[in-house]
């Protein structure tokens, strides 16, 4: 049985039985949910525990065996699909969201105790000049240790680039250590694979035993139309593979399936990189030289599915309170929540919070960010998987417009198969 139907199998088991444990309300069967909790972390962790070597020693590896040439073609495309993506995705919403929830009559005092309860939407945030500022991170050991993924990456390329400058005697003993610890990294991972579909089921059981079907119930038509459009969004993104990055529909929905499942349990994208690296490579094909670019650059700046669930819960937000928003409204609601996706602070719920001061320059109750959060659980699980989908089509489309500069050496993925 292949990775993917195993990985699948967990987490339908998962959160069929953890569904079954929140019906039945037997307090052993719960405190047993609780119980294994530890379990599923205990696997995400060994994942994480992969990542910082796995995206340095793969970002040195691809772009210091190639020319800064190559390398500012890969990025640069990179860049510009990301925004096209972004922007199609938020046209979509824009276009469907309004007229999705003025379909929907409610009672808003229905929800009045939950927006009571809900948290505030302020947080203490760090300004954007100095998000801009520590993208150089003043000690590159230390945004390792603290998981600043994009400060890391940074100060990778600008050190990738420079072994690009040094003689052939000097950049090969260079390459060949970073080649060699991503190959280990690989094997490390494969041996994490082999237990994924276990990992899957214990993180998702507790959270279905938690969550059961009250949250749907109760919230069903907002989180239909949310998830919808972000089922909608994903689903989209494969004829998009398909045209543009020229493999078959079956080959990338294999490739993108265990990265999905990983996705949709862990809502976490930076989790599922060692998985879409082996995928892209495994499945896809696609040589390491641009995998290792691609890939870690998009899991740090790419939220292709952001955009659609929050401005789709903004919407939500302003047809709750009994805000009416007209065509400026939507588009600067919009093209706004699209722009501040691609800067989205390391904290809980971080894309919620940065929309504070979009709901002040409009007018609407700041309160709302905090409904959003409370609401976010399920949507976020769509969210994660809508950007590690759209990741793996990025990297597939790059794949195929850019041949890497040194064909002849071998991949480290190739090294670690």
């Amino acid at each position: 049985m292949s990775l993917t139907s195993r990985v699948l199998i967990g987490l339908i088991a998962g959160l069929v039985i953890g569904v079954i444990i929140s019906v039945v309300q037997t307090p052993a069967l719960q405190a047993i949910a609780a119980a294994v909790e530890p379990i599923g972390a205990l696997w995400v962790n060994a994942i994480r525990m992969t990542v910082v070597p796995l995206v340095v020693s793969l970002l040195i590896a691809g772009i210091a065996s190639n020319t800064p040439g190559s390398v500012g073609r890969v990025g640069g495309r990179s860049m510009i699909l990301f925004v096209t993506l972004v922007a199609g995705g938020a046209v979509f919403t824009a276009l469907v969201a309004p007229a999705a929830f003025n379909l929907v009559e409610f009672d808003t005092d229905t929800f009045a105790a939950l927006r009571a309860g809900a948290p505030s939407g302020q947080a203490d945030l760090p300004p954007f000049r100095d998000w801009i500022i520590n993208l150089i991170p003043s000690n590159p050991v230390r945004a390792a240790a603290d998981g600043a993924m994009l400060p890391l990456i940074v100060f990778t390329v600008i050190f990738a680039l420079a072994m690009t400058r040094l003689d052939a005697k000097d950049r090969e003993p260079l390459l060949n250590f970073f080649r060699a610890i991503a190959a280990a990294m690989f094997v490390v991972v494969e041996w994490i694979l082999v237990v994924a579909p276990i990992g899957v089921f214990f993180l998702v059981l507790p959270l279905a035993a938690e969550t059961g079907v009250g949250l749907v119930g109760a919230l069903g038509f907002f989180l239909v139309i949310v998830c919808g459009m972000l089922v909608v969004g994903i689903l989209a993104l494969y004829p998009v593979a398909t045209l543009f990055g020229g493999v078959g529909l079956r080959q990338f929905a294999k490739a993108c399936a265990p990265a999905q499942a990983l996705a949709f349990s862990t809502r976490s994208s930076l989790a599922t990189l060692p998985v879409m690296l082996d995928a892209a490579h495994r499945e896809l094909k696609i040589p390491a030289q641009i995998t290792g670019v691609v890939l870690p650059v998009a899991v740090s700046l790419f939220k292709f599915a952001s955009p659609i669930a929050r401005a789709g819960g903004t919407f939500f937000i302003a047809r709750l309170y009994g805000i009416d928003l007209g065509f400026a409204e939507i588009a600067t609601i919009t093209a706004a929540i699209a722009g501040l996706s691609f800067y989205s602070p390391g904290i809980p719920s971080g894309g919620l919070f940065i929309m504070t001061p979009i709901y002040i320059a409009l007018g609407l109750p700041v309160e709302g960010v905090g409904l959003l959060i409370a609401l976010d659980l399920i949507p976020d699980m769509f969210i994660t998987t809508g950007n590690v989908t759209a990741d793996m089509v990025a990297v597939t489309i790059i794949g195929r417009f850019n041949n890497p500069a040194t064909s002849g050496t071998s991949s480290v993925n190739d090294s670690a198969s």
